[in-house]
């Protein structure tokens, strides 16, 4: 199977009517696509009473990729509002007790920093976040690039595969050490993940003005020469794993959205038990 998806449901413009209300947003969302990656996860652990109501507002084959709290990844500033690190991998654990329990969880993806870099106290975290969500699908994704250096990217990749890691495959500028380049391997019979963030170079790095850097870090329209490059990826990849999920990331100019529904046609995909309610703007060649 191959499910193409976005990152976040809420800034796609295209997909939804001027009268649009928020709070319908997502259910617009699933009648488009089949996955979706749960950002808010990021920010704060989820409430129950938020992931039952995603749970209601999307049909039953829809499925999460939720994204670990960033006290889990290390990219927390100042204190952290739990008592204990147990705590907090408790905490969320029983978040994600809802979308286990409707089938709907994907995967739970760990993304670390670009300044999580390639040595021994890193792996030995990895490790015990391992420990800490054991049941769980985990996808990790890398955003330092020395864990794919010529001698560290075969040694990476063996660990992940031993360990039980879905690879989360990235296709991103290549703007040194804070960037990856795009590994097109499996390290999962099952799953894989295919995250796809453009290719700005000149915006991937912080100047300095955060608000300003990520309004514009993701401004990126995928050609057509490119999609048909990541969509040989995508099919090399489903050799590789049963399950192949792409996620369309480059939205800071309202292209993901586009450029997923491109791919879609590209690969011939159409999905069943999407919600009822879809728009037609996609229609046409491109």
């Amino acid at each position: 199977m191959i499910h193409v998806g976005l990152t976040g449901w809420g800034d796609h413009r295209d997909l939804y009517s001027k009268d649009s209300k928020s709070s319908e947003k997502l259910v617009d969302y699933s009648a488009h696509f089949p996955v979706v990656e749960l950002d808010a996860a990021f920010y704060a652990i989820q409430p129950e009473r938020n992931m039952r109501k995603w749970i209601r507002e999307t049909p039953e084959t829809f499925q999460f990729i939720v994204k670990a709290y960033q006290g889990i990844t290390g990219h927390q500033r100042g204190e952290s509002p739990f008592a204990t690190t147990d705590e907090m991998f408790s905490l969320y654990k029983e978040s994600l007790g809802p979308l286990v329990e409707a089938n709907k969880l994907s995967m739970v993806l760990v993304q670390f920093p670009p300044w999580f870099d390639c040595q021994k106290k890193h792996v030995d975290y990895i490790q015990e976040v391992k420990e800490q969500l054991q049941g769980f699908p985990l996808a990790i994704e890398f955003r330092h690039q020395s864990w794919y250096y010529p001698e560290f990217k075969e040694k990476t990749l063996d660990f992940l595969v031993k360990n039980h890691w879905i690879h989360s495959v990235c296709d991103e500028p290549q703007a040194g050490e804070g960037s990856i380049p795009l590994v097109p391997i499996a390290t999962s019979k099952e799953q894989v993940l295919l995250r796809l963030h453009g290719r700005n170079v000149h915006g991937w790095r912080n100047p300095g003005n955060d608000q300003k850097w990520r309004e514009v870090r993701y401004l990126y329209d995928y050609n057509k020469d490119e999609m048909v490059q990541l969509a040989n990826v995508v099919r090399s990849l489903h050799q590789q794993s049963r399950q192949v999920t792409v996620l369309f990331n480059n939205n800071s100019g309202g292209h993901a959205a586009k450029n997923a529904k491109q791919f879609m046609q590209m690969l011939d995909l159409q999905y069943e038990g999407l919600a009822p309610k879809q728009l037609e703007m996609f229609e046409g060649e491109w």
